[in-house]
Order: C-alpha cells, then structure tokens, then sequence
C-alpha cells in the first residue's frame, strides 16, 4: 500500500495527459494519441525542471506500464489468422524487417548515431512502429529521450506513407479490382498501424473495394507485429552478453533480468486469444483489451514526454531523421521488388 501511495501523483500526473490524448488520438488517427501524449509531455517539461514526489510514478509509467501495455497486445493475435497470411507474405516481412535493421546498423556506424535510437528506429520501421519501439525500449534499457526521438522519426513517415501510398499504388500499377496487392504493400512496408489503416482504406474508397483491402493490410501488419518476439530476444542477448563482457552489473547476467519475459506473456496473451477464438468465443470480447493497450502505451507516452527534452531532441533530429528515412526507403524497395518477383503485381 504504502508502495502505491508512492508511486500515486506521478500515476496521477501521466492519466491526465493520457486521458485527452487518447481521445484526440481517434479523432486524429494519423497523429495518434501517443504522439500527442508525448508531445503534451514534452511541452510540461519545458517549464517543470523537478517532479518531486511524482517523480516515481513517472518513471513506474514509462517502465512498467509500457511493458503491461505490450502484454495486452497479445489479444489483438489470433495466430490462426497470422498463420495463413503469413505463408504469402512472410517472405517480404522477412526481407523487409532484414533491410531496415541492416540499414540502420551500417548507418549507425558509419554516421556515429545513438546505438538505442538506431536500434529504436530500426526496428520501428520494419515491425510496427509505436508499438515495436513500445516493447525493445525496456529490453535494450532505451532512455526517455531515445524514445522520444524516435517515436517522433516514425510518427513523420508514417504521415508521409498514409498520405503518398495511394498515389504511389496507383503510380506503379497496382491492380484496382482487388485489395490484395496494395493491402500486401501497405501491410509491408507501412510502420504504423494506424498509418497502414488510413491508406488502406483509401484505397478501397478510392476504388470502390469495400473493406478488401483493409482486412488484408491489417492481417499482413499483424503478422509483422509477431516478429517483435525474436526480435526483442536477439537483442536481450546482445545486452546481457555485452554486460558480461564489459562487466557490467553481475545481476544483469542472470536468465530472468537478460530476457524480456513481457514478451512471454504477450505470446501467451496470443495463444490465449487464439484458443478462445477457435472455441467460438466472439473477437468482441477481446476488444477492451485492445483498446486497453492503446490506452496504456499512451500513458507510457506521456510519462516518457516528460522525462524527455525537446530542445536537445531537436538538436539531434537531423541523423534519426535521416536514419528513418533510409530505412524507409529500402522496406518500400524491397517490398516491390519481392513482391513482383513472386508475381503479386
């Protein structure tokens, strides 16, 4: 109890921001509430240099809750459904996910980039945005400005890509009698999903589709949203290896602190989903979940904003930026090219 009491005003301080932006969040989806949550964040800090007492619950948020908030993910996987659009399209999510993180670490090198922002950013792009960033951010020990830096690089393209894909499809010829190849695309090469939404389903509006196209992005992006397990044990890996190596706290070593065990529960959040749905148990019933998660990354968002200077994330954009937008390009290079390879447009 008296841990609770502890951890209360700086709760209470991330909910207040969380509340508004969430709601603003669907009446903007290409902005999204976390994006607005972590900008709210960042322009109170701006002008409170101490939090005082509620200073625990912020960084409780930003932890904790984002943790919790990847677990509820596991809901929104029925693996059934992963599964079969997977067998089309995990070759491209293989080679897609493969580009960017080979981008971001050659260019991490060479441009002498934050390693946790290239890492962040890397893996952003290539799985699902807000949300991979959501689960590697505690995994490799990413810092609140790292975090923010790169939440703002992939919110950028994710406009641009919710904006241009439509023209682009339409561009490259794609087929319009059927959403399976801009729904591929989209699915692919899109970092957010909120971004492969909106130009999914302007697409289908553009050409008269219904929701075709829509349900196959969605599908795709899931697909793409498991790849967040291997990836985040690879990394967990890499971190604990390196701790014994530079010798590093010794605690860190050990089994349960090196791998990210959220990322267990979030696939058996999965498996859970998956078995109840194929009892004929309805998706409804998962939906509060869903949205629960949403919920909470955006409260880590805002707890994040807060810890995070804007002066100094603007200073430093200018790489990160440059970053997102190789990393980028070469998922929607590599997404055309394997996907015309295979014979889909």
């Amino acid at each position: 109890m008296s841990h609770l009491r502890k951890l209360a005003p700086g709760l209470a301080l991330c909910l207040a921001i969380a509340v508004p932006s969430f709601f603003l969040g669907k009446q903007f989806p290409i902005i999204g509430g976390a994006v607005i949550a972590i900008l709210i964040g960042m322009i109170l800090a701006l002008f409170v240099k101490d939090y005082g007492r509620a200073q625990a619950g912020i960084k409780f948020t930003s932890k904790k809750i984002l943790q919790a908030a990847v677990v509820l993910l596991g809901f929104g996987m029925d693996l059934h459904v992963v599964a079969s659009t997977g067998k089309q399209s995990l070759p491209i999510i293989i080679l897609t996910i493969s580009a960017s993180l080979i981008i971001a670490y050659v260019l991490c090198r060479a441009m002498k980039i934050d390693v946790d922002t290239a890492i962040l950013i890397g893996v952003g792009s290539s799985i699902c945005g807000g949300s991979a960033i959501a689960a590697t951010a505690p995994v490799i020990e990413a810092s609140d400005e790292d975090v923010a830096r790169s939440i703002s690089v992939i919110f950028f393209f994710n406009v641009l890509a919710a904006i241009l894909f439509p023209i682009l499809g339409s561009a490259i010829g794609f087929a319009t009698n059927s959403g399976e190849a801009f729904g591929i695309f989209a699915g692919t090469a899109i970092n957010d999903t909120s971004s492969v939404t909106a130009a999914a389903a302007t697409w289908d509006s553009m050409w008269g589709l219904g929701s075709a196209t829509l349900d196959k992005a969605v599908t795709v992006k899931l697909t793409r949203t498991l790849a967040i397990i291997p990836i985040t044990f690879i990394l967990a890996l890499y971190r604990q290896r390196r701790a014994a190596r530079t010798g590093e706290a010794a605690g860190r070593a050990s089994i349960k602190q090196g791998f990210p065990i959220f990322i267990l529960y979030f696939l058996l959040a999965s498996v859970i989903t998956t078995a109840a749905l194929s009892m004929g148990v309805s998706t409804e019933v998962f939906l509060p979940l869903k949205e629960l998660s949403k919920f909470c990354i955006i409260m880590a968002m805002g707890a994040i904003g807060l810890g995070s200077n804007i002066v100094e994330l603007v200073k430093k954009g200018g790489k990160p930026i440059f970053l997102g937008a190789c990393c980028w390009i070469g998922i929607i290079a590599v997404s055309l090219v394997m996907q015309h390879v295979m014979g889909l447009w």
